[in-house]
């Protein structure tokens, strides 16, 4: 036998795009759709922007990010 044994291929892989370029998808639904998807820590962001984020993210979400409530 030449190699491993050979993986189960499943008919929707030709349906399996390559990998997702993160930032593309981000600004795609800004642009499309006006959905705004950006971390409390992005490095791009000045302190005021990022303490802006998280006070949003608190109003329209509560505070439960910080007492490490996690909701999977």
């Amino acid at each position: 036998m030449n190699g491993g044994p050979n993986l189960p291929r499943s008919p929707l892989a030709r349906f399996q795009g390559s990998q997702v370029d993160v930032d593309e998808q981000k600004r795609n639904g800004w642009n499309r759709h006006g959905i705004l998807v950006v971390s409390h820590d992005d490095n791009r962001l000045s302190w005021p922007e990022r303490e802006l984020v998280k006070q949003l993210g608190d109003r329209l979400y509560g505070q439960n990010r910080r007492k490490g409530v996690c909701h999977a």
